[in-house]
């Protein structure tokens, strides 16, 4: 028992000292290369921690190994641009002022889903509020509020109608809407189900349609409705 405490203590002072030279990141800021290198790190020392016919040794070697590599990676995306692109991305703009780009979302494999949640991160309950939102290389969504959405806070909850060409029944109901009331604001407009991106709105208050070959629009939910 006393050998297995020693040998967690050698090692998580070991990796203390790795850890802090890396540098002071949170997870979420962790670059893709980064981020693989502590799930390799903290597998490592589970081996030699745990298994006391491992000589800790193995288990040192192979982390401090890595820490050169990162190390290594670290000076080389510092300075190339090149290898930074290569190793760590590029930052993405996902929505723009015509509205959420289908394509850098797809180029990302996000979902819809995924943008509204990371949108409701930020204080923002609808793409309407949003000028700009760029997916960061380290999986961050940042957004550049329109004006308009900081001097009218909003006060109702968007309904998500359609999402991704497949209709949210339980969702229009809550939105106090009717499907028949939906596909003919569609028709009107010449888009099909499966042709919208995203479909959004207020239970009186306004809409957010984003079709997928198309800039957005919004109007009053009142086209909407079931009158």
């Amino acid at each position: 028992m006393l050998t297995v405490f020693t040998r967690a203590i050698i090692i998580y002072v070991f990796l203390l000292i790795a850890m802090r030279l890396m540098g002071k990141k949170q997870l979420g800021e962790l670059q893709p290369f980064e981020f693989a290198i502590t799930l390799i790190v903290a597998e490592l020392a589970c081996i030699p921690m745990s298994d006391t016919q491992v000589p800790v040794l193995y288990g040192l070697v192979p982390i401090f190994t890595l820490f050169i590599i990162e190390f290594i990676f670290t000076k080389a995306v510092k300075h190339s641009l090149r290898i930074r692109n290569l190793v760590n991305g590029k930052p993405v703009i996902v929505i723009n002022p015509q509205g959420i780009d289908y394509k850098a979302i797809s180029s990302l494999d996000m979902t819809i889903s995924d943008l509204m949640e990371a949108l409701r991160g930020n204080g923002c309950f609808s793409p309407a509020e949003v000028q700009y939102a760029i997916a960061e290389t380290n999986g961050d969504i940042s957004i550049v509020k329109k004006p308009e959405a900081n001097e009218n806070p909003r006060t109702k909850l968007p309904y998500t109608l359609i999402c991704e060409g497949k209709t949210m029944s339980e969702n229009i109901k809550k939105a106090d809407m009717s499907e028949d009331a939906l596909k003919n604001m569609l028709k009107r407009k010449k888009l099909r189900t499966k042709d919208v991106l995203l479909l959004t709105a207020e239970s009186g208050g306004d809409y957010y349609l984003q079709p997928i070959k198309s800039p957005c629009e919004t109007g009053s939910a009142k086209e909407l409705e079931n009158v």
